[in-house]
């Protein structure tokens, strides 16, 4: 191609002018771009392993922090009482604990009977309004009342396991033992405070046990822990401190009824490596009435709940009521 100097010199000069256009474009995309990446993103310099640990340890303790204040703020929600409201008769209501019982309370007393309803998990205000020596029903199986037993059997010694339970429940535990065991049958009482810190089971539960005491000495034993040992070791201090050659133990929130104690030491007297649980039926935790519980035999599953069996067929087959069940 032939051109003129002119030309080649206008030529020469676009092509230099759009060189330096394109470097510009591109120093001005550059600078854009970096000025971009400067304010949404952030380059993070390389962190070490010991940092991340830290990091991760730290993200994991406050997790628990956030987890342990959600649960109380939900326990907080969920036991704290509700206050009154415009109309302070319809106050409470929504607690189980009212449910079946309690509709004629004042506000006041509901709201007394919801706190330490709260604190034992029972109602613990109705219990301090029952008699110590209150009626049961006797709901054995009929055969069961028609039952004789050897004149010489082996003594008991009961023990009671308690931590922070309510004083009259405790009371009526240890009198409905004294009044439905046969005098001659039960040798002693012996109670395991495994650390409780509620001030009415020191002084006036001791007051108790030295009345009982005054007419037959040594009667009731009191083991105090220093510390809370739980429930196996308690049971093992209530088994240390007693005398007699069976051992009964049990929570320190039951009612004896009569009857309950020969056909248990029967078991044992015709073989002593007998472990014998007996029947249960339940006292109702916001009434106290007694629910009859169906005959069954105890078991364990495998997290070591205690569950109520349906007794076997083997023992369906004797049509015997009285039989024990394995």
């Amino acid at each position: 191609m032939v051109c003129t100097r002119k030309t080649k010199t206008l030529v020469s000069t676009c092509v230099i002018l759009s060189g330096m256009t394109n470097i510009v474009c591109l120093l001005y995309v550059g600078w854009v771009t970096n000025y971009i990446a400067s304010v949404y993103v952030k380059v993070q310099e390389p962190i070490s392993e010991k940092k991340l640990e830290e990091d991760k340890g730290d993200t994991l303790r406050i997790i628990e922090r956030l987890d342990h204040l959600e649960n109380v703020i939900k326990q907080h929600i969920q036991e704290a009482p509700p206050k009154l409201e415009d109309n302070p008769a319809e106050a409470f209501t929504d607690s189980s604990l009212f449910a079946h019982w309690g509709q004629e309370l004042s506000p006041e007393n509901r709201r007394l009977a919801l706190k330490q309803f709260q604190y034992y998990g029972y109602n613990a205000y109705l219990s301090d309004r029952l008699p110590l020596d209150r009626a049961l029903p006797d709901l054995r199986p009929s055969a069961c009342r028609n039952l004789t037993f050897p004149e010489s059997l082996p003594e008991v010694s009961i023990v009671f396991i308690f931590v922070n339970e309510a004083l009259s429940v405790i009371l009526r535990s240890i009198h409905s033992a004294i009044d439905r065991t046969p005098a001659h049958l039960l040798k002693e009482i012996i109670l395991v405070d495994d650390n409780s810190n509620n001030e009415e089971l020191k002084e006036k539960l001791q007051k108790y046990v030295d009345e009982v005491n005054a007419h037959k000495p040594g009667f009731i034993k009191v083991v105090r822990h220093s510390r809370q040992e739980g429930l196996i070791r308690s049971r093992v201090s209530g088994w240390r401190a007693a005398t007699a050659p069976v051992v009964a133990l049990f929570d320190a929130h039951v009612e004896f009824n009569v009857g309950w104690a020969e056909p248990v030491l029967t078991r044992i007297k015709e073989n002593r490596k007998r472990v014998i649980s007996p029947s249960f039926d339940n006292i109702k935790y916001d009434n106290f009435e007694i629910e009859e519980y169906p005959l069954s035999a105890q078991g364990f599953d495998w997290e070591l709940w205690c569950r109520y069996l349906n007794p076997p067929k083997s023992w369906w087959k004797l049509e015997n009521t009285t039989a024990p069940i394995r």
